[in-house]
Protein backbone atom coordinates (compact mmCIF):
# COMPACT_ATOMS: atom_id res chain seq x y z
CA UNK A 1 0.00 0.00 0.00
CA UNK A 2 1.90 3.20 -0.86
CA UNK A 3 1.97 6.31 1.49
CA UNK A 4 2.22 10.13 1.20
CA UNK A 5 2.69 12.97 3.14
CA UNK A 6 1.06 16.54 3.05
CA UNK A 7 -0.22 18.96 4.38
CA UNK A 8 -3.78 19.80 4.25
CA UNK A 9 -6.89 21.88 5.50
CA UNK A 10 -10.23 20.15 6.63
CA UNK A 11 -13.41 20.83 4.61
CA UNK A 12 -15.51 18.88 5.61
CA UNK A 13 -16.29 15.21 8.03
CA UNK A 14 -19.15 12.58 7.45
CA UNK A 15 -19.78 9.69 9.48
CA UNK A 16 -19.02 6.44 8.60
CA UNK A 17 -19.85 3.04 10.86
CA UNK A 18 -19.93 3.54 14.01
CA UNK A 19 -16.81 4.87 14.87
CA UNK A 20 -15.10 6.25 11.50
CA UNK A 21 -15.06 9.45 9.70
CA UNK A 22 -14.51 10.12 6.03
CA UNK A 23 -12.38 13.22 5.89
CA UNK A 24 -12.49 16.16 2.76
CA UNK A 25 -9.26 17.72 2.73
CA UNK A 26 -7.68 20.17 0.47
CA UNK A 27 -4.00 19.58 0.43
CA UNK A 28 -1.18 21.48 -0.49
CA UNK A 29 0.29 19.31 -3.10
CA UNK A 30 -3.14 16.50 -3.81
CA UNK A 31 -5.69 19.06 -4.33
CA UNK A 32 -9.11 17.97 -2.57
CA UNK A 33 -8.75 13.85 -1.28
CA UNK A 34 -11.44 12.19 0.89
CA UNK A 35 -9.79 9.57 3.08
CA UNK A 36 -11.16 7.57 6.30
CA UNK A 37 -9.91 8.12 9.66
CA UNK A 38 -10.66 4.70 11.62
CA UNK A 39 -12.03 5.47 15.50
CA UNK A 40 -11.91 9.22 15.29
CA UNK A 41 -15.27 9.59 17.05
CA UNK A 42 -14.15 6.94 19.65
CA UNK A 43 -13.31 8.96 22.73
CA UNK A 44 -9.90 7.45 22.77
CA UNK A 45 -9.10 8.21 19.37
CA UNK A 46 -5.88 9.00 18.69
CA UNK A 47 -6.67 11.68 16.51
CA UNK A 48 -8.32 13.93 19.07
CA UNK A 49 -9.80 17.07 17.34
CA UNK A 50 -7.08 17.49 14.60
CA UNK A 51 -9.21 16.04 11.89
CA UNK A 52 -12.30 19.13 12.28
CA UNK A 53 -13.32 21.47 10.34
CA UNK A 54 -10.78 24.77 9.54
CA UNK A 55 -7.63 22.41 10.87
CA UNK A 56 -4.47 22.59 9.27
CA UNK A 57 -2.95 19.41 9.41
CA UNK A 58 0.20 17.34 8.52
CA UNK A 59 -0.72 13.80 7.32
CA UNK A 60 0.46 10.73 6.30
CA UNK A 61 -2.11 9.35 4.39
CA UNK A 62 -2.09 5.24 2.62
CA UNK A 63 -3.54 4.84 -0.58
CA UNK A 64 -6.64 2.76 -0.56
CA UNK A 65 -8.86 0.61 -3.28
CA UNK A 66 -11.65 3.36 -2.74
CA UNK A 67 -11.13 5.67 -0.14
CA UNK A 68 -7.23 6.83 1.32
CA UNK A 69 -6.60 5.84 4.75
CA UNK A 70 -5.16 8.91 7.72
CA UNK A 71 -2.64 7.18 9.14
CA UNK A 72 -1.07 9.86 11.63
CA UNK A 73 -2.28 13.46 11.92
CA UNK A 74 -0.73 16.33 13.61
CA UNK A 75 -1.23 20.00 13.94
CA UNK A 76 -0.11 22.68 12.58
CA UNK A 77 -2.43 25.43 12.88
CA UNK A 78 -5.69 25.25 15.22
CA UNK A 79 -7.91 27.75 13.42
CA UNK A 80 -10.86 26.04 14.69
CA UNK A 81 -10.00 27.10 18.30
CA UNK A 82 -10.77 31.01 17.19
CA UNK A 83 -13.53 30.36 14.86
CA UNK A 84 -15.66 28.07 16.41
CA UNK A 85 -16.28 30.28 19.49
CA UNK A 86 -17.66 33.09 17.43
CA UNK A 87 -20.60 33.13 15.19
CA UNK A 88 -19.73 35.47 12.87
CA UNK A 89 -16.83 33.88 12.30
CA UNK A 90 -18.06 30.17 12.48
CA UNK A 91 -21.09 31.57 10.12
CA UNK A 92 -18.36 33.34 7.74
CA UNK A 93 -16.09 30.39 7.80
CA UNK A 94 -19.09 27.80 6.67
CA UNK A 95 -19.16 29.88 3.20
CA UNK A 96 -15.19 29.44 2.91
CA UNK A 97 -15.02 25.98 3.65
CA UNK A 98 -18.29 25.22 1.65
CA UNK A 99 -16.83 27.39 -1.27
CA UNK A 100 -14.05 25.38 -1.34
CA UNK A 101 -15.87 21.90 -1.47
CA UNK A 102 -18.19 22.94 -4.19
CA UNK A 103 -15.39 24.73 -6.54
CA UNK A 104 -12.60 21.72 -6.58
CA UNK A 105 -15.07 18.97 -7.86
CA UNK A 106 -12.02 16.91 -9.05
CA UNK A 107 -10.36 14.86 -6.47
CA UNK A 108 -5.97 14.26 -6.44
CA UNK A 109 -5.59 17.06 -8.93
CA UNK A 110 -3.34 19.46 -7.49
CA UNK A 111 -4.92 23.31 -6.58
CA UNK A 112 -1.55 24.41 -4.83
CA UNK A 113 -2.80 28.51 -5.91
CA UNK A 114 -6.22 27.26 -4.56
CA UNK A 115 -4.92 25.79 -1.04
CA UNK A 116 -2.80 28.92 -0.38
CA UNK A 117 -5.79 31.58 -0.77
CA UNK A 118 -8.16 29.15 1.31
CA UNK A 119 -5.10 29.10 3.95
CA UNK A 120 -4.53 32.79 3.73
CA UNK A 121 -8.64 33.36 4.01
CA UNK A 122 -8.96 30.97 7.31
CA UNK A 123 -5.46 32.84 8.97
CA UNK A 124 -7.20 36.15 8.32
CA UNK A 125 -10.71 34.76 9.96
CA UNK A 126 -9.34 32.95 13.05
CA UNK A 127 -6.53 36.12 13.65
CA UNK A 128 -9.77 38.47 13.47
CA UNK A 129 -7.79 40.80 10.35
CA UNK A 130 -10.85 42.04 8.90
CA UNK A 131 -14.47 42.15 8.86
CA UNK A 132 -15.56 38.25 9.03
CA UNK A 133 -18.32 39.34 6.35
CA UNK A 134 -15.43 40.72 3.78
CA UNK A 135 -13.47 38.21 4.21
CA UNK A 136 -15.61 35.20 3.50
CA UNK A 137 -17.30 37.44 0.38
CA UNK A 138 -13.60 37.63 -0.52
CA UNK A 139 -12.06 34.84 -0.80
CA UNK A 140 -15.42 33.53 -2.76
CA UNK A 141 -14.70 36.13 -5.78
CA UNK A 142 -11.21 35.50 -5.91
CA UNK A 143 -10.93 31.54 -5.28
CA UNK A 144 -13.79 31.93 -8.61
CA UNK A 145 -11.27 33.98 -10.66
CA UNK A 146 -8.73 32.20 -9.93
CA UNK A 147 -10.74 29.29 -11.56
CA UNK A 148 -11.51 31.66 -14.45
CA UNK A 149 -14.50 33.51 -13.13
CA UNK A 150 -13.00 36.93 -12.73
CA UNK A 151 -15.51 40.25 -12.96
CA UNK A 152 -14.35 42.69 -15.59
CA UNK A 153 -15.61 46.30 -14.04
CA UNK A 154 -12.98 48.84 -14.80
CA UNK A 155 -15.01 49.20 -18.63
CA UNK A 156 -18.38 48.34 -19.98
CA UNK A 157 -18.24 44.67 -21.31
CA UNK A 158 -20.41 45.81 -24.34
CA UNK A 159 -18.93 48.82 -25.21
CA UNK A 160 -15.79 49.16 -23.54
CA UNK A 161 -16.67 52.88 -22.14
CA UNK A 162 -14.85 53.31 -18.47
CA UNK A 163 -17.07 55.96 -17.26
CA UNK A 164 -20.98 55.32 -16.49
CA UNK A 165 -20.70 51.88 -15.15
CA UNK A 166 -24.35 52.00 -13.73
CA UNK A 167 -24.87 47.99 -14.28
CA UNK A 168 -23.81 44.97 -13.75
CA UNK A 169 -24.70 41.72 -14.59
CA UNK A 170 -23.43 38.46 -13.31
CA UNK A 171 -24.02 35.95 -16.39
CA UNK A 172 -22.49 38.76 -18.62
CA UNK A 173 -19.20 38.62 -16.47
CA UNK A 174 -18.90 42.50 -15.23
CA UNK A 175 -19.76 45.98 -15.32
CA UNK A 176 -21.70 47.88 -18.29
CA UNK A 177 -22.59 50.72 -18.61
CA UNK A 178 -26.56 52.30 -18.58
CA UNK A 179 -26.38 52.68 -22.53
CA UNK A 180 -25.44 49.20 -23.53
CA UNK A 181 -26.86 47.14 -20.63
CA UNK A 182 -28.81 43.98 -20.89
CA UNK A 183 -32.19 42.85 -19.64
CA UNK A 184 -30.73 41.16 -16.48
CA UNK A 185 -28.18 43.91 -15.62
CA UNK A 186 -28.49 45.27 -12.16
CA UNK A 187 -28.20 48.74 -11.32
CA UNK A 188 -25.36 49.80 -8.57
CA UNK A 189 -24.13 52.33 -7.13
CA UNK A 190 -20.48 53.59 -7.08
CA UNK A 191 -19.95 52.30 -3.48
CA UNK A 192 -21.84 48.93 -4.34
CA UNK A 193 -19.23 48.66 -7.81
CA UNK A 194 -15.77 49.87 -6.19
CA UNK A 195 -16.67 47.38 -2.78
CA UNK A 196 -17.77 44.16 -5.26
CA UNK A 197 -14.26 45.61 -7.04
CA UNK A 198 -12.32 45.69 -3.93
CA UNK A 199 -13.67 42.32 -2.80
CA UNK A 200 -12.37 40.83 -6.33
CA UNK A 201 -8.71 41.84 -5.65
CA UNK A 202 -8.57 41.72 -2.25
CA UNK A 203 -7.73 45.10 -2.17
CA UNK A 204 -8.27 45.75 2.22
CA UNK A 205 -7.27 49.33 1.71
CA UNK A 206 -9.92 50.14 -0.58
CA UNK A 207 -12.63 48.20 1.38
CA UNK A 208 -11.89 50.18 4.60
CA UNK A 209 -13.49 49.47 7.75
CA UNK A 210 -17.59 50.12 6.39
CA UNK A 211 -19.47 47.25 6.11
CA UNK A 212 -20.34 45.90 2.72
CA UNK A 213 -24.27 47.76 1.25
CA UNK A 214 -26.75 45.01 0.75
CA UNK A 215 -26.32 44.99 -2.56
CA UNK A 216 -22.94 44.21 -2.21
CA UNK A 217 -23.66 41.15 -0.45
CA UNK A 218 -26.60 40.16 -2.94
CA UNK A 219 -23.96 40.69 -6.25
CA UNK A 220 -21.34 38.30 -4.25
CA UNK A 221 -23.94 35.75 -3.54
CA UNK A 222 -25.29 35.52 -6.84
CA UNK A 223 -21.95 35.65 -8.26
CA UNK A 224 -20.86 32.73 -6.19
CA UNK A 225 -24.34 30.51 -7.32
CA UNK A 226 -24.13 31.83 -10.78
CA UNK A 227 -20.78 30.54 -11.34
CA UNK A 228 -20.70 27.28 -8.73
CA UNK A 229 -23.69 26.01 -10.74
CA UNK A 230 -25.33 25.66 -7.42
CA UNK A 231 -26.97 27.21 -4.14
CA UNK A 232 -24.30 27.88 -1.24
CA UNK A 233 -25.94 27.20 1.67
CA UNK A 234 -23.63 28.50 4.10
CA UNK A 235 -24.62 32.12 2.21
CA UNK A 236 -28.15 32.08 2.89
CA UNK A 237 -27.75 31.10 6.51
CA UNK A 238 -25.98 34.28 6.57
CA UNK A 239 -29.28 36.36 4.95
CA UNK A 240 -31.29 34.75 7.96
Amino acid sequence: MAIYRDEGLVLKTTKLGEADRIITILTREHGKIRAVAKGVRRTKSRFGSRLEPFMRVDLLIAQGRNLDIVSQASSLATYADSISADYDLYTNGGVILETADKLIAGEDQPASDQYGLLLAALAALAGHRHDPRAISASYLMRALALAGWRPRLDSCLVCGRTDDLTYCSVSGGGAMCSADRTTDAIRVDPVTLNQFKALSRGDWRSLGTDPLTPLCDQLVEKWGEYYLERPIHSLRLLDS
